[in-house]
């Protein structure tokens, strides 16, 4: 895991010494060495910058930039595989001179070009500069493990792992992206390809982007889509099968994530998907694992205790540690710098604990990422197929009016019936989905399941009207129309909710203290197979995660595994209403929000008001104001 930062300038006004400054603003994420080509060209300057977190071959001659002929790479990543790769390679008559997976990609691009990507199983960014056709590639890989950033504007390209690095390009231009602030306030992130600066974009999973300097040319391929797996024909195969074959692509998948020439951990929280990670290379091993976990004081929301006893049972290496409020408490005035545009998932910040205290012992960590988004989790997905069930069973005739008539009514006396404070924050969105002529899962998904807030209600706090973004929220038509909307579900979050927030939570914490962060729910292999499995392998009724749950109970007791699902998080609101309330005159004054004019002032005062008065309804969008308040001090003040 390692930082990248470079540029084409067109216009001549770069230097080593600014590509200098664009890496070194990424030494968390590589502490362990950086290096740096620049090239000066007639008509314009090509930088290469890498900072290095050294996990495979640790010597000097792994060390980025990395040459081979005319072909000169940056890599930010593994390829799990790519000792097979370097055998294909030897026998094609490629001679290497390190052990590093950096030098297996130089190889492969030479040998296969653009499409050598199809051999690696990994998580990747990397640019290669051809210096004799003087061209410039950077891919990213499958899932979007790894960031990658973009500015092309006035005859500059950047690119980075982080936005900070083109904070110190005295070309850059810090614009706000009115439409990125919009999807940020209205699901805690900002969608790919939006980034919170104009001209400023994130490279969308499993594509990659070329630039062609003879004209200055840009253009952007898709080389893998989760999508296309979706789309295609279920398999003819029994549960067993699905099992057996599942449990063989895990193994094979943590297996690969164990290759390191560092020590090795696991985040293991107790639930199914840390649990089936580590019970898998427990038994596929024979030395004992290092487990990680945090406790918390508060019993809402500790997992400890039950990821002890996995360990126990499984006889691993186990750390745990309990964190006070204080330490907790500590993470938040860093989230906006390592985050680099404004945030709000608060679980970065137990995530950040974790790797904190995995990095005291190990330099690279396994999480156990993405098994909601597959296997089917989250209690959202047999809620919305309820819903659905339901309202589909009005005509538009009946829902409609209904609908209308939901505006109207009035708020304490729904929550005077329902018992539900919670209502009346959802009533706009209820309403406006019963007055559609049809109901989508991909629009319930979008509108009652993952906004926070609706078009409308943002529209009293932003001071200009927006049009909401398009996102991959709105791709449901991309998909085939005989796919079930449980699938349908799954997929949309793999694209939107996963790479996203989860992932970008994962890496900026991991980073934050320079740990490599591996995901062997991610490897494309598993969503390429169980993309293809009948829904009712994935979740049975409302059995949740169905097949990886049948997969675990050969490994732990099934007794052991079955408790309510526990979200990894920590009470930041209720630190918010006591001791962190000093953060809202710090941050979220009317002179604050003055300095930039985007919010109403009426419409601020009214969320702080009910998040004070103890309105759940108002705690994500309190965050989310102080995410975007703390974020703004920190990158335009």
């Amino acid at each position: 895991m390692c930082g990248i930062a470079g540029f084409i300038d067109f216009n001549n006004r770069s230097s080593k010494e600014i590509l200098q400054e664009c890496t070194n603003v990424l030494a968390h994420r590589g502490p362990d060495g950086c290096g740096f080509e620049f090239f000066q060209h007639e008509n314009l300057q090509v930088g290469l910058g890498h900072r290095r977190l050294s996990i495979i071959d640790l010597s000097s001659a792994a060390g980025q930039p990395m040459w081979y002929k005319h072909f000169n790479i940056i890599f930010n990543g593994e390829m799990y595989n790519y000792a097979e790769v370097k055998t294909q390679l030897e026998s094609l008559g490629h001679t290497f001179i390190t052990h590093s997976d950096t030098e297996v990609v130089l190889h492969a691009w030479e040998e296969w070009g653009p499409k050598m990507i199809d051999r690696f199983i990994g998580m990747f960014v990397f640019v290669i500069y051809d210096t004799q056709k003087k061209e410039l590639y950077c891919f990213r890989d499958r899932a979007g493990v790894k960031p990658f950033y973009y500015y092309h504007h006035n005859g500059l390209f950047l690119f980075a792992s982080e936005l900070k690095s083109f904070h110190k390009h005295p070309q850059f231009k810090k614009e706000i992206n009115l439409q990125a602030v919009h999807q940020f306030l209205q699901y805690g992130y900002i969608i790919a390809p939006l980034s919170i600066f104009k001209h400023t974009h994130k490279l969308l999973p499993g594509h990659y982007l070329s630039c062609k300097t003879s004209d200055a040319s840009i253009s952007i391929q898709k080389y893998w889509d989760v999508y296309d797996a979706y789309n295609k024909p279920k398999l003819d195969i029994s549960a067993e099968e699905a099992k057996k074959h599942t449990e063989e692509l895990l193994i094979s998948a943590c297996k690969y994530r164990m290759v390191s020439d560092v020590p090795v951990g696991v985040f293991l929280s107790g639930g199914y998907d840390s649990t089936a990670v580590t019970a898998l290379l427990a038994a596929h091993q024979e030395d004992k694992l290092k487990t990680y976990t945090i406790g918390f004081f508060e019993e809402d929301h500790n997992e400890a205790p039950f990821a002890k006893k996995v360990a126990d049972h499984l006889q691993t290496d186990h750390t745990e540690h309990y964190c006070t409020t204080k330490e907790a408490q500590e993470i938040i005035p860093g989230i906006p710098f390592y985050c680099d545009e404004p945030f709000g998932d608060s679980s970065i910040i137990p995530t950040t604990l974790v790797s904190r205290l995995a990095r005291q012992e190990v330099t690279v960590a396994l999480s156990a990422d993405a098994g909601d988004e597959t296997f089917a989790g989250y209690a959202k997905y047999p809620l919305a197929l309820g819903f659905l069930k339901k309202m589909n069973a009005f005509p538009s005739i009946v829902r409609k009016p209904a609908g209308r008539l939901l505006q109207y009514i009035p708020d304490a006396l729904l929550i005077g019936v329902t018992g539900n404070t919670a209502v009346p924050i959802k009533k706009q969105r209820f309403s406006q989905i019963l007055r559609q002529s049809t109901i989508s899962i991909g629009g319930l998904q979008d509108q009652l399941l993952s906004q926070v807030y609706t078009n409308e209600q943002l529209n009293t706090l932003l001071k200009d009207l927006i049009a909401k973004p398009a996102s991959f929220f709105d791709s449901e038509n991309m998909l085939n129309e005989k796919l079930g909307d449980l699938d349908k579900m799954l997929a949309i979050d793999y694209k939107t909710y996963m790479p996203d927030d989860i992932l970008v939570k994962v890496d900026r914490a991991g980073m934050s203290v320079s740990l490599e962060g591996r995901e062997p729910l991610l490897d494309h292999r598993i969503i390429e197979f169980v993309a293809q499995l009948p829904e009712n392998f994935k979740m049975k009724g409302d059995n949740k995660k169905y097949l990886l749950k049948e997969i675990v109970h050969d490994y732990v007791p099934r007794d052991m595994m079955e408790r309510p699902k526990m979200g990894f998080g920590v009470p930041v609101f209720k630190w918010l209403r006591g001791d962190l309330k000093y953060y809202a005159d710090e941050y979220m004054s009317p002179a604050a929000f003055q300095r930039h004019g985007l919010f109403r002032q009426d419409g601020v005062d009214h969320i702080m008001k009910q998040f004070f008065s103890g309105d759940r309804n108002y705690n994500n969008l309190f965050w989310y104001l102080l995410m975007f308040q703390m974020w703004y001090k920190q990158w335009m003040d």
